[in-house]
């Protein structure tokens, strides 16, 4: 394996990169591509073995050639996208904050890729928090727009979930992450005052350890420094909805693979996918149910709130191959302990930023959520608290 490959990041590096159009406004800056965007002449494999369905090109990744970046290569990932620790059984990524480490999933090799200065942005995908557990972990900056956003297209990307599916950058500072949106959908963003602004605070104390429950006071303080009103909020555990209705979808995406023997899925994306192709009728549409009181919860706080304020992490990155952590409430699953925190803006669709925090040399993380549509305000706003977390 080649050197800039130790981390596990590099699923594909052609002889020539796409050199993107000269004299465009993204001209000078290089990306990388997680390996579910379909770039013709370039294989696509989802860091897998399996068989997978045929896709047409991703006109997000030939908009940003237009644009004038450059794609040096694909990045693996969690193997389909299916899980948030970066596992797969092709190159498993390690963290480049410690390499014993998780960098976690299912965007691991973009997050490192952006992490250790290779590219100036990723393209990832966010399911059920892909690109901002990596991002978190990491310590990158993770935007997930608003699901459909025109500007994100997920045409031309490999599914897990039609109904959560999303696709996104990661960056090194909210700039970047401010002027792609801005190149890409035409909208205005510029740094937003938070005087004023009211803020619902999701503070899960007994799902967070205290690192990822420090980080989020402390973001906490500074937004009131910054002259907004903050009151806590409670949010329901959402994978009740989210469980069957994305391993559902998976299944049915890789119901041709799970007809061959052996499958080429490693044996925990296998049982998954089975689980997913045995739920009934029946529990999928109980949980759409589920998800659009959900929805109607999330819609009746942005009546109230003009941003909310969460963790994006439980703790800092777990050890390669650990299963569960210890938090306040006890020992918890990983998968639970994860994606309970950021499943409800992907299952809903709202727009959220994963802001990356320091811990002790590792890396967590709290995300910011507008209403649907607000992207270019939440982007905004998310560049007036940077400056204020780097200089409180």
């Amino acid at each position: 394996m080649s050197a800039e490959n130790d981390w596990g990041a590099w699923a594909y590096l052609p002889d020539e990169p796409l050199t993107g159009a000269a004299g465009g406004p993204l001209s000078g800056l290089t990306f990388s591509a997680k390996d579910l965007f379909e770039v013709e002449g370039w294989p696509l494999r989802a860091s897998t073995h399996a068989a997978l369905p045929s896709l047409p090109p991703s006109p997000l990744v030939s908009r940003l050639l237009e644009l004038g970046a450059t794609l040096l290569g694909k990045t693996h990932l969690h193997e389909i996208a299916l899980g948030i620790s970066g596992a797969n059984p092709v190159t498993p990524g390690r963290n480049p904050l410690d390499s014993s480490r998780m960098p976690g999933g299912s965007s691991s090799g973009a997050a490192i890729t952006v992490a250790r200065g290779e590219v100036d942005f990723a393209l990832g995908t966010d399911t059920g928090g892909s690109l901002r557990v990596p991002a978190a972990w990491c310590g990158v900056v993770g935007f997930k727009p608003t699901k459909g956003h025109p500007a994100w297209p997920t045409l031309g990307v490999l599914p897990l979930s039609l109904t959560c599916d999303h696709t996104g950058p990661l960056t090194r500072d909210m700039a970047l992450a401010a002027r792609l949106h801005a190149v890409l959908s035409g909208e205005t963003v510029e740094a937003q005052s938070w005087a004023g602004k009211k803020v619902g605070l999701w503070r899960p104390a007994d799902w967070l350890q205290a690192g990822a429950l420090a980080a989020l006071d402390e973001t906490a303080a500074q937004l009131k420094v910054l002259g907004a009103q903050l009151s806590e909020i409670e949010l329901p555990d959402m994978l009740d909805a989210y469980s069957p209705i994305v391993q559902s979808e998976a299944a049915a995406v890789h119901a041709s693979a799970l007809k061959d023997s052996p499958t080429g899925f490693s044996a925990g994306t296998e049982a998954l996918l089975r689980l997913g192709a045995a739920r009934t009728a029946k529990d999928v549409q109980a949980a759409f149910d589920k998800r659009q009181i959900y929805r109607d919860q999330l819609a009746a706080l942005f009546e109230r709130f003009d941003v909310l304020l969460a963790p994006a992490v439980p703790s800092a990155a777990p050890l390669i191959g650990q299963d569960h952590l210890t938090l306040p409430e006890g020992q918890t699953p990983l998968r639970v302990a994860v994606l309970r925190l950021t499943v409800p803006f992907s299952l809903l669709g709202a727009p959220t930023l994963a802001l990356p925090r320091p811990a002790g040399g590792l890396s967590v993380g709290v995300q910011l959520v507008t209403a649907w549509q607000q992207d270019a305000e939440l982007l905004g706003l998310a560049l007036r608290l940077e400056k204020q977390l780097a200089n409180p």
